[in-house]
């Protein structure tokens, strides 16, 4: 419940979160439930419930799962249900999980990461739920790979003081040409997240020194043409690298997301990368 409530999820959502475990467990039955809650809220529990059907994914040390059984897997999951809001719980509960057996046995914590891993965490990309994709992640590479996982924890936390100085003045001199142009925009410093940093640093294979987006900054507009506004005064104060540069507001990609992406050298000629995107992008 605490997790969806993050996402502004309606009330009959959070009442089906919350009462989930019971109903599975068949501590309430569903005549109490459907007279205490209502029947919406009894059908997204089904919902979840139907969503169970996950466990054909033996997720174990030596099974191998193609990636067409996975692509299969989550197709049917998204079948399945016909209420978006159940796959956001189910989604949740995963979490949840994750992070109840943080402190488990390596074999319960690796039976669970992987299954997220190969189902979960893609499904939240596709829906575009960014905030769960990123949370199930970091959970999963923490157990998957361990030793890795800690050291760009300790690298993060080494520099974190001077990478938020750094940060800090440059959103405030954003700030301050945004406003003398009169663009309308929230600017701040956005964290960053230790699974991307990682499958980054293999995908490009460059050195956590050498990332463009460990210093990253977020703009949010109320209008379009305000986010273009923004990218200009960003363009014309600092240089930007144009291989790094995707305007995924005219071309959004396949799961809706849209956002403007650029790197530029701040001070320094340290690389900062650029989000911007208009509220309604932000909170879809």
């Amino acid at each position: 419940v605490e997790i969806l409530s993050t996402l502004s999820m309606d009330l009959d959502t959070l009442r089906a979160a919350l009462l989930f475990p019971l109903a599975d467990g068949e501590v309430v039955s569903e005549e109490v439930m459907q007279e205490s809650v209502g029947k919406s809220v009894v059908t997204l529990i089904h919902g979840v419930r139907d969503m169970a059907a996950i466990r054909q994914l033996k997720a174990t040390h030596n099974d191998s799962v193609s990636s067409e059984q996975v692509d299969n897997i989550r197709r049917m999951l998204l079948a399945m249900v016909d209420d978006f809001r159940c796959v956001v719980i189910k989604l949740a509960e995963r979490i949840a999980h994750l992070r109840e057996v943080k402190d488990a046995p390596e074999d319960e914590r690796v039976l669970a990461a992987k299954e997220c891993t190969n189902i979960y965490a893609p499904l939240a990309n596709r829906l575009g739920i960014g905030q769960l994709k990123w949370e199930l992640e970091d959970y999963c590479f923490r157990y998957l790979h361990p030793a890795e996982y800690k050291r760009i924890a300790k690298l993060l936390h080494e520099r974190r003081i001077d990478r938020e100085h750094y940060i800090d003045e440059f959103v405030g001199h954003l700030r301050s040409e945004m406003k003398a142009e009169g663009v309308k925009a929230e600017v701040y410093g956005r964290p960053k997240h230790i699974y991307s940093i990682w499958r980054k640093m293999q995908k490009k294979h460059l050195a956590f020194d050498e990332l463009f987006d460990v210093r990253a900054v977020r703009i949010v507009a109320e209008r379009l043409q305000d986010c273009y506004a923004a990218l200009g005064i960003v363009h014309t104060h600092y240089r930007h690298l144009p291989d790094e540069f995707d305007d995924y507001v005219a071309n959004p990609k396949p799961n809706g997301y849209q956002s403007i992406h650029t790197v530029v050298l701040g001070p320094s000629g340290k690389t900062v990368e650029i989000q911007i995107r208009t509220r309604q992008m932000h909170e879809d």
